[in-house]
């Protein structure tokens, strides 16, 4: 069952809503990407933004749902 091109479709197609969703939502959520941890630098002609740690709790969000999906298709 899970062979099936569809099940493909259906999974990129969530993937892509998702992205929609989080890009419709994100400028009602301030907090993203303003956390401790995260690194700005500005200086008089330079502006560097390395977002640390919301790429480590998106990683580790990204990976429990990854999880979820392994263990549950099993």
């Amino acid at each position: 069952m899970s062979n099936h091109p569809a099940w493909i479709l259906i999974g990129a197609g969530l993937f892509i809503a998702a992205i929609g969703l989080f890009w419709l939502l994100g400028p009602s959520l301030p907090w993203i990407g303003k956390l401790p941890g995260d690194i700005a630098v500005e200086r008089e002609n330079v502006r560097f933004y390395f977002p640390l740690t919301t790429c480590i709790l998106l990683s580790l969000l990204l990976t429990g749902i990854v999880w979820v999906i392994r263990f549950f298709s099993k």
